[in-house]
């Protein structure tokens, strides 16, 4: 079992992990040591057991703040997902779309030809 040595507060301490687990106890070990180094900043020297305690409490605080936010993030993307069931669920409405009618369309088609051949014709006698 492999052995670290990490720093908490100024102070070394020699922990066994399982193989492979190295770098998340490293990664703990860091967050617990910011948290005791900020304790430490504010208070001074503190014993030991005491700057971990109040360090471990310090990052329990903050866990238990992030847990909060992912348990509200969580209810709101359960929400979207229902209220999108409930979209998908809805029948299908019917969408009518008017049709202009070919002899309409020809007609203005017809009309945008005079008039530019008359623009046309204006064009050429003011020249």
């Amino acid at each position: 079992m492999p052995e670290q040595t990490i720093t908490i507060g100024h102070k070394e301490f020699a922990v066994a992990c399982q193989p492979g687990e190295e770098q998340f106890l490293l990664a703990a070990a860091a967050m617990l040591d910011t948290e005791a180094r900020t304790l430490l900043n504010q208070i001074g020297r503190v014993p030991a057991e005491r700057m971990l305690l109040m360090s471990g409490l310090m990052l329990a605080d903050k866990t238990a703040a992030v847990e909060d936010k992912l348990k509200d993030a969580e209810a709101q993307i359960e929400s979207m997902r229902e209220e999108i069931s409930r979209l998908h669920a809805r029948p299908a409405q019917k969408v009518e779309v008017p049709v202009v009618p070919q002899d309409l369309t020809d007609g203005l088609a017809e009309l945008a030809a005079r008039a530019e051949a008359v623009a046309e014709d204006m064009e050429s006698r003011s020249t």
